[in-house]
């Protein structure tokens, strides 16, 4: 008789111990994965409203005041803030030239408004830089921003706005000329009129002024046009200019080729209920109000056509 072969369904020992030993090893490398904690990934300090300029325009002169703003949140809290001005490796200069300011005041501060002025150096070099601003955050963490900053020799400016003419009478009579007050300790009175002729050099293009009375109670000092909030100005006069082809003269008060007036020297009595804002003239009221108090008065200028602002001020007193 012949003997059937049947296969077994038994399971060798050998392949028993692999299959065990295999499927130890993946529960223990799962439970290895989940089991282990990860840190917590550290939060970084944050920056907002970062203007380099006036205006934000992106322009440094060199020897001449420089506007830099930026809001700053920590993580923790602030370590410090640092700012450097670096060569562009695309650009060639006339020399190596880089610069570095460290402020360590706002340490242990949890938010700051950083609002510096300071002088570009008069051995800068122009061109085209990196403005690297940092942020340290005492938890460890940093935060770098890159913007980009033109700086020019002041010769070499599209535009170069100063003022030729800054002139206030009181009535008829001077009370600011040629950079001093007429009488020391003058003041404005209800009734009086204030006038003022304020002529800029410099400038081409297109362009804007407005000449502000601003109590200084109310802490406002625009350095620009866009920074201008109307309900805390008074605004005496607001003029332009268009498509100026040639870099010359700009003047609120204007004159034709005879020396005749063609635009008289505004008059603003102190007290007046409406201001001379254009295209609405707007009611002194509110924070607005006439006041006895110090007053500036403001030169704001933008040249539209090239985004680069002036400012200028004086003191005004007031006795209602």
């Amino acid at each position: 008789m012949n003997k059937v072969k049947t296969k077994s369904k038994a399971i060798k020992p050998a392949k028993i111990i692999v299959a065990f030993l295999l499927s130890t090893f993946v529960f223990t490398s799962c439970s290895s994965d989940s089991d282990t904690p990860t840190e917590p990934e550290q939060k970084q300090p944050t920056i907002d409203k970062i203007e380099l300029g006036l205006g934000n325009n992106e322009i440094g002169v060199i020897g001449e005041d420089f506007h830099f703003n930026a809001e700053v949140v920590a993580a923790d809290k602030i370590e410090n803030v640092n700012i450097k001005i670096v060569q562009k490796s695309t650009e060639t200069y006339s020399k190596v030239w880089s610069h570095e300011i460290n402020w360590t005041q706002y340490a242990g501060a949890k938010n700051a408004t950083i609002h510096k002025h300071f002088d570009v150096p008069a051995d800068a070099v122009e061109g085209k830089y990196d403005f690297i601003i940092t942020i340290k955050d005492q938890n460890g963490t940093s935060l770098e921003v890159k913007k980009n900053l033109n700086i020019y020799a002041s010769g070499n400016l599209p535009v170069n706005p100063v003022t030729t003419i800054l002139t206030v009478f009181k009535n008829d009579d001077f009370f600011y000329r040629k950079g001093k007050y007429y009488t020391e300790g003058d003041h404005f009175k209800t009734t009086d009129n204030f006038m003022s002729q304020v002529t800029l050099s410099g400038v081409k293009g297109n362009g804007i002024m407005y000449l502000l009375l601003i109590n200084k109670n109310a802490k406002h000092t625009p350095e620009s046009v866009d920074q201008i909030d109307f309900s805390k100005v008074i605004v005496y006069d607001v003029f332009e200019h268009k498509d100026m082809a040639e870099v010359g003269t700009f003047s609120n008060v204007l004159f034709d080729e005879n020396n005749m007036v063609t635009r008289e020297t505004p008059k603003l009595p102190i007290g007046a209920a409406k201001d001379f804002n254009v295209p609405t003239p707007q009611d002194i009221t509110g924070t607005r109000a006439w006041a006895t108090g110090d007053y500036t008065y403001l030169v704001v200028y933008k040249n539209t056509t090239y985004n680069i602002n002036f400012t200028q001020a004086i003191n005004i007193p007031i006795v209602l």
